[in-house]
């Protein structure tokens, strides 16, 4: 059971999705759930695994969606938390949580959270692109590639990335949907062509619309971002998804070549993500 609770939590972090997971550590006398027992929660409400069910189970359940309502920055400074509960009716006004229990025993459940890391959109796969994957790399942060062209998205090229996106703009938006493409955390337009990256920014605009997972940012100048967003506003898209879109991309650190500009884009998703609250 632990290993399928932990499988379950992890797939879900790797979609994007935050987990609680609970743990019992220790048991003393007669209790519904052994140590190593585990309890995990998505964001979304899905669950899997058990700590032991009955009335344990609804405090636990309670507590973990207490933990995920906390945003990213008070989990990291404040961390998990430890909890006794005794399973006695008599336990009240004793330093744990008493339950309405005839066990008798006492269980000590500890609570954390999984954030799922960054999982990035490579949309363009010439020397920028590829100084972002290879970052993500450093990180271990999941990506994926898109290009237009063949020679630029393949296995070869981009050996580390879980999904290779060699197709029209238009074909690639058509396999895909507002949920599908909430897998990745952000959707970067890098496209040595311009009209690449305007046709897949007001794709995937209309397809999300709302401001949300996953981000989208465009490298670029200013210029050329008044042109694109010119072309969204005719494109009937709302102004707040607009200004939702960074351009240009990447912290303001004086970035240059393809690498320095990675080192600038991925600080500026981390910086994002660890920022966001909960869904």
């Amino acid at each position: 059971m632990t290993i399928a609770v932990l499988s379950w939590a992890l797939e879900r972090a790797r979609s994007g999705e935050r987990v609680a997971i609970a743990s019992v550590i220790q048991a003393k006398g007669s209790v519904p759930g052994k140590p190593g027992a585990r309890l995990a929660i998505g964001s979304s409400g899905a669950k899997y695994g058990t700590v032991g069910g009955a009335g344990l189970e609804l405090r636990v359940e309670k507590a973990l969606g207490e933990i995920l309502d906390h945003d990213i920055s008070y989990i990291r400074k404040r961390g998990g938390r430890i909890e006794k509960f005794l399973l006695n009716r008599d336990g009240k006004g004793k330093e744990v949580s008493s339950l309405d229990s005839l066990c008798g025993g006492q269980v000590t459940v500890s609570m954390e959270v999984i954030e799922p890391l960054p999982n990035i959109l490579i949309a363009g796969g010439g020397h920028v692109g590829l100084s972002i994957a290879g970052t993500c790399d450093s990180l271990d942060w999941p990506y994926s590639v898109f290009d237009v062209r063949e020679e630029y998205c393949n296995v070869r090229r981009y050996p580390g990335a879980k999904e290779h996106f060699c197709s029209s703009v238009e074909d690639f938006l058509g396999k895909e949907t507002k949920e599908s493409l909430s897998r990745f955390s952000d959707i970067l337009l890098l496209s040595h062509d311009w009209s690449v990256d305007e046709e897949l920014l007001i794709g995937l605009l209309g397809a999300c619309n709302e401001v949300g997972r996953p981000r989208i940012g465009a490298i670029g100048s200013k210029k050329k971002w008044s042109a694109f967003e010119k072309k969204a506003v005719e494109s009937g898209i709302e102004k707040l998804l607009i200004d939702s879109v960074r351009c240009p991309i990447g912290l303001d650190i004086g970035a240059d070549s393809p690498e320095e500009i990675a080192i600038a884009v991925c600080a500026e998703v981390l910086s994002l993500e660890r920022k966001s609250m909960p869904t």
